[in-house]
């Protein structure tokens, strides 16, 4: 009995990952990690499709990096590129402030040291 495509395939080493990446523009790089951590936020805002419960600690962490990541890189990006970006920030933003038991005071918030305060 032969294994499946999938089961036969060797994990690529990081080394090969790190090479991929480095071939795509930065745009892209930035672009994929922002989504990649707004995701997360969001899914510790409560936001899981399978209803998972969220951690707002853990949010609130997520949301700061990703505020300063795309803060930082919206001038290199575009505003092509960095709108979509900002827009789901401020979508997870809202999101986290919903979810809070204990809110924040405006411009308090995660990430509003960097995006201004968000309503």
């Amino acid at each position: 009995m032969s294994a499946s495509n999938s089961e036969s395939r060797e994990p690529q080493s990081p080394q090969v990952e790190m090479h991929d990446i480095a071939d795509l523009p930065a745009v892209e790089v930035i672009g994929r990690y922002a989504v990649d951590l707004l995701t997360v936020a969001a899914v510790q805002c409560g936001l899981a499709e399978d209803g998972r419960k969220g951690d707002l600690d853990e949010a609130r962490k997520l949301i700061n990096a990703t505020a300063g990541f795309i803060t930082a890189a919206a001038a290199d990006l575009g505003d092509h590129h960095a709108r979509p970006l900002r827009d789901a920030l401020r979508q997870v933003q809202l999101a986290f402030r919903e979810a809070s038991i204990i809110k924040d005071a405006p411009g308090a918030g995660p990430g509003e040291k960097f995006t201004g305060p968000v309503n």
